[in-house]
């Protein structure tokens, strides 16, 4: 009790402060009679926006971290049935989508508090292809054959390519969960080809717009948010070096490599990393062919540099996980490479949690 006390106090003095507001005395007094009476306390909406906000200004491990002010906050804590849930997260689709030009977003939902079960989603991201394996053989993304399994166990059926998107699967305290098909219209994909190689478009690449993260708990003030799903936009490399390019992922430097005709016997003759480049600029020509926001690696270095001074000039050290930071591609071209940074995370923040499967 003393210690939500301690983070309450914290977060409400820094959310006026920041905001300029004035009346802190009187809110805190409200705050702590009702941890005092109830055990919790219930966020404004103002506080919950600036909560979100604030725990994306602290999320040490992302480099996209200058647009925090711009994320869109949509209160759901009303939501209290599985179709109230699976309508949210439509909106917050078609919402983040808009058309290419992607939006910042978050939908929050109730918090955890005695009385009211948990609102739990399933799914890694809101949008994410299934996974099967077949012998020694897979089809799809290897990181979701144990979510695709899960959603076939609860009646899902897939077609088994390689770009099955999985349903939103939600579930509510110790109720079944509930799996919802998500809407064609609302899912933005891209196809992948490439500027210079015609070959590549037969190699028959997509993926989608919108990366929302959709398994992280969101602390603000001691409050805990379990399902509480948010995006910005791809940076290239998460797509071109890491979902197509880990070999526990598609794993298709090989296939690209033979495609241009590489010496793949040695490690010496680079390959991997011409094949790399290659898929890296396949990914950011489709997606800028087709209006779809997306930031390269050297751009988002940039940015995060004018974050870092920002955030000086406001006064406010800036935390980050140096390892997540620096790109997977050409790392020691960018100024991060080149820093150390503290990693000490703040608690409003967003968290890893236990999945609930």
């Amino acid at each position: 009790m003393n210690e939500l006390v301690a983070e309450a106090k914290a977060f409400i003095e820094q959310f006026y402060i920041e905001s300029e507001k004035s009346g802190v005395e009187v809110r805190l007094q409200q705050v702590e009679e009702e941890i005092a009476e109830t055990g919790t306390y219930i966020h404004t909406k103002e506080e919950l926006a600036f909560g979100a906000k604030l725990a994306w200004r602290n999320s040490n491990r992302c480099i996209g971290r200058l647009f925090w002010n711009s994320l869109h906050v949509f209160d759901e804590r009303g939501a209290s049935s599985e179709e109230d849930v699976f309508r949210a997260l439509e909106r917050h689709l078609e919402f983040a989508s808009n058309e290419g030009r992607i939006r910042p977003a978050i939908t929050v939902f109730r918090p955890s508090q005695q009385g009211a079960p948990d609102i739990r989603l399933w799914n890694h991201q809101l949008l994410r292809y299934a996974g099967y394996q077949e012998g020694d053989a897979y089809i799809g993304d290897p990181h979701s054959i144990d979510f695709t399994k899960k959603c076939e166990e609860l009646g899902w059926k897939g077609d088994r390519t390689d770009f099955d998107i999985l349903p939103f699967v939600v579930q509510i305290g110790e109720n079944l969960p509930q799996w919802k098909p998500v809407r064609k219209e609302l899912v933005l994909e891209v196809d992948l080809r490439h500027p210079e190689f015609e070959w590549f478009s037969d190699l028959g690449l997509k993926w989608y717009g919108v990366p929302i993260i959709s398994d992280m708990e969101l602390k603000i003030g001691g409050i805990s948010y379990k399902a509480a799903p948010f995006n910005g936009w791809y940076m290239e490399t998460e797509i071109g070096a890491r979902n197509l390019a880990d070999v526990e992922r598609y794993n298709l430097l090989p296939k690209v490599a033979s495609c241009m005709g590489l010496d793949t016997s040695r490690a010496i003759t680079l390959w991997k990393d011409k094949a790399l480049i290659e898929l890296n600029i396949a990914v950011l020509h489709s997606f800028k062919e087709d209006g779809v926001s997306i930031v390269d690696h050297h751009t988002a270095a940039q940015q995060f540099r004018l974050f870092e001074q920002n955030e000086q000039h406001a006064g406010r050290e800036v935390t980050g996980d140096w390892t997540w930071l620096i790109p997977p591609v050409s790392p020691a071209a960018t100024h991060i490479f080149h820093k150390a940074y503290d990693n000490t995370w703040k608690s409003t923040n967003y968290f890893y949690q236990d999945k609930p499967y």
